[in-house]
Formats: structure tokens, sequence, C-alpha cells
């Protein structure tokens, strides 16, 4: 099989790439290499996927519709994952132009290119910030997710919108995935455990907001990658039957989390422990575009796929700081 993946240098990109070279697929990434956060990190990855035989690179932003046009035109791909996006909630306050360009105009050039291609699947990252102001808990994809309370949230909205738009007009196969809080070794360094860890061990205080009153659905980043490739192997069909969304489309919308939310404050108790050290706490107010929960209700993804995710807190905040400290040579 060959597989498009975007945002391949990215935190979730790199090991789904990884991972279905090792299964044997051919896989050409995409990725910009962008600036939002150190971009050495992201050629340490590619370092890694360039030494597997099966895949390529391509340096290409997907909001450039020319090459996007050129890149789907020289290839035949049997799957395209879109992972490429701009990620952040807070950073999309001060930077709104570049989650249209990005999420926006990249989304619907990836679109028009498996329009024109037709792959058997699309499978493209939404996102748990749909999710916005929704109060039940767990969150349900057959919640209404009207109210984002961030642009970054309000493009993945989006992207779910336009995604069922192609497919119901264009017959394409779309899988959307909601992912929650992911985290593990090779990470984004903007995400709060990554700062912590960092700010921990330089024995700087760590900003924890709404006076540490969150809970967040933790998902290591080894089950999500899991729950990814087995949504790939499943395209939707019409009718609404076997875990479907729409009965007009071939359209499918999952959750992908871990079940489980956890304390900020023990998942800080947690990574204290694995870093021998004692965290020094700045408590603030709630940010803008911030949540106080996020839960996910993975019933219908573990129905239709298996998937059930295995990695606890504690062992994966493990890997993460053990990775940490060599990555930060410590």
């Amino acid at each position: 099989m060959n597989v498009l993946v975007t945002g391949a240098a990215g935190f979730i990109g790199f090991f789904l790439s990884k991972q279905l070279l090792e299964n044997g697929h051919g896989v050409v990434g995409v990725d910009n290499l962008n600036d939002y956060y150190d971009v050495a990190l992201k050629k340490g990855r590619l370092e890694i996927l360039k030494g597997y035989k099966g895949f390529s690179f391509e340096l290409l932003d997907i909001s450039d519709r020319e090459g996007v046009e050129k890149l789907f035109a020289a290839n035949r791909f049997d799957v395209v994952v879109n992972l490429a996006a701009q990620a952040g909630v807070r950073y999309s306050i001060d930077n709104p132009h570049a989650y249209v360009d990005s999420n926006l105009v990249g989304f619907v050039n990836i679109l028009e290119g498996c329009r024109q291609s037709r792959p058997a699947h699309l499978v493209y990252a939404s996102s748990s910030s749909v999710y916005g102001e929704n109060r039940k808990m767990p969150f349900s994809v057959a919640d209404t997710v009207d109210h984002p309370v961030s642009l970054y949230a309000a493009t993945k909205k989006s992207n779910e919108l336009m995604a069922h738009a192609y497919a119901h007009l264009y017959s394409i196969p779309v899988t959307g995935l909601r992912f929650f809080t992911v985290y593990g070794p090779w990470g984004r360094p903007d995400m709060a455990y990554f700062k912590f860890t960092k700010a921990i061990l330089a024995g700087k205080p760590i900003d924890v907001y709404n006076h540490g009153d969150m809970r967040r659905d933790f998902t290591y980043i080894d089950d999500i990658v899991k729950g990814v490739v087995k949504v790939m192997d499943l395209a939707p069909g019409t009718g609404g039957g076997q875990g479907d969304n729409s009965v007009t489309a071939p359209y499918r919308l999952y959750n992908i989390g871990n079940n489980e939310p956890v304390e900020l404050g023990y998942f800080i108790e947690v990574l204290e422990k694995h870093l021998g050290k004692k965290a020094v706490k700045n408590m603030l107010p709630m940010q803008p575009g911030d949540v106080a929960a996020t839960y996910a209700d993975i019933d219908s993804l573990t129905r239709d796929t298996g998937f059930k995710p295995e990695t606890s807190i504690d062992e994966g905040l493990g890997n993460f700081v053990r990775w940490y400290k060599q990555w930060a040579r410590l």
C-alpha cells in the first residue's frame, strides 16, 4: 500500500509513518518544516524516517495549491492521511492567518487532490477542541459542537464539514479522528507536559492554569498510532451502518482518546516522580480558548476496530522523561 502522510515530520505523523514503514507499506511524507516549534525536533524525526527504504519526503506546504496538485498528479496513493495543520489553541489567538492558510486552504487542497486521484480512503485529523463549551461527559461524536472557544477549534470543525461535503458530493470515503491530548517521546514542545518537564529540571516554576482544576484525556502516542492504523483499513460506506455518522455519504467520525481523564494535579505528581524533582507551581486563572476538561467516548471506535488504549499515565510519562533526558543530553 502506498500512503501519503501529510505532517510527516510532526509528532503523530512521524510515529504513524514509522509504523506504516515497519508494516511494509510505502510512505510519501509531506511537511513544510515550519518554525512553530523547534525545527531541530522535526528534522530529528525526519532523519529517522529517511532510514527506511520505503520512505520518500516532499518539502511542501499543503496551502501551496499548485504544489499539492503536482504531488497528487505524480503519485498514486491508496490511502491519504492528512495530519498537517497549524496546531495549538493559544497560538491561534495571536496568529489567526496561520490557521486559515494551513487548516482551511491546505485542507481543501488535500480534498481536491483526493477528488482527482480517488484514493480508497482519506483519514484526517480533527481535535477534541471542537467540543468547546460542552459540559456533558464523556464527549460523544453525536454531541452538537457548534460553540468553539478558539479559532483552532473552529477550523477543525470546519474540516469536518468540508470533509463531509466532499464525501457526499464525490463519494470519497473519509474518516475524521478527534484526537485527545496526545503525549509521549518526540512530542510537541508547546504541550504542557513538555514545558513542565523542561521547567522542573531547570528549577523554574510551571504555569498551572485554572488553579489546577483541569482534567485531560491524555492519550499515549503508541495507542493513537494503533488506532489510526486500524481506522485506515476500514473505509466507510453509506447508510449509517457499522459506525458511520452519515446516511448520505461514505463518511465517519471517531473520538480517539484514552477514555480515562486524569486530574492535572495527579499528572504533575507522576511527572515529578519520574523526574525525581518537585515542581514549583505558579497558579493562574483559565486561559482564553482553553477548557476545563476533556473525556473521550470511544465506544464506536472500539466496536468497529477493536481499539483499546493500553498505556497508563505512569508508563507513558516514564517513557517520555527517559527520552527527554536523552534528547536534551541531561
